[in-house]
């Protein structure tokens, strides 16, 4: 039998779930730079959209604890319902379940806050109960210290999930640059939020090929004048 996890991740066979990317849960991380997790979730959701990947956003405890999930991340998906939860694990609710299982895809990759405890016990629950393969977004997701998320990461490893990160996907998705109805949005997400990768394209596009800048206005650069 073929071992479905050889299988790379296409915009026809996965789907993603963002769990609980709101303030609250954001200010008890500890494993990683903030900013950076948010730019990394952002980025993954502008992914999922450039793919037409189904896509989940659930939260918890919005008004009561939590705080509202990121602007940024949900201008994404404008319009999209958010399925709000009592339980720390969204595998409780079936409203999480029902959309999943409307999607109809088997690989299911999570970005979610905590490591430890939210997304450790979705990806445990879905893959013994709902038959899932999890694919664990580590740098699109953080916990409240770098061994709590680091060690949780290693149990689900050792239960079967697939570590991935969030250009990792982006890029499994694309899979092939002769895919070109897809590659400019690609590019122009590169170039938004993966740092050194997007400088060095910026840096291609512009000495190699010539392109021009990418500003929203030009900006003149007056040649050097040595002082008297």
């Amino acid at each position: 039998m073929t071992n479905p996890k050889l299988e790379v991740l296409t915009p026809q066979n996965s789907q993603l779930i963002f769990i609980d990317h709101q303030p609250q849960m954001a200010f008890g991380v500890q494993s990683m730079d903030r900013q950076a997790l948010k730019n990394n979730t952002v980025g993954l959701a502008k992914a999922a959209k450039i793919f037409n990947i189904p896509t989940t956003i659930t939260t918890v405890e919005t008004e009561s604890f939590s705080g509202f999930t990121y602007p940024e991340l949900l201008d994404v998906f404008p319009g999209q319902k958010l399925l709000e939860r009592s339980s720390m694990n969204s595998w409780d609710d079936q409203k999480v379940r029902d959309a999943l299982a409307a999607n109809g895809r088997k690989k299911v990759v999570v970005s979610g806050l905590w490591t430890e405890v939210c997304n450790n016990s979705f990806a445990l629950c879905a893959m013994a109960e709902g038959g899932y393969e999890i694919y664990m977004v580590a740098d699109a997701s953080g916990g409240t210290s770098k061994e709590a998320h680091d060690y949780a990461m290693q149990r689900m490893i050792q239960a079967g999930v697939v570590p991935v990160t969030w250009q990792q996907v982006l890029l499994e998705w694309q899979r092939d640059w002769a895919h070109r109805d897809t590659y400019d949005a690609v590019m122009a997400l590169v170039k938004e939020h993966s740092g050194a990768y997007g400088m060095g394209v910026d840096y291609a596009y512009t000495m190699v090929h010539k392109a021009a800048q990418r500003t929203g206005t030009p900006h003149e650069a007056l040649k050097p004048v040595p002082a008297r």
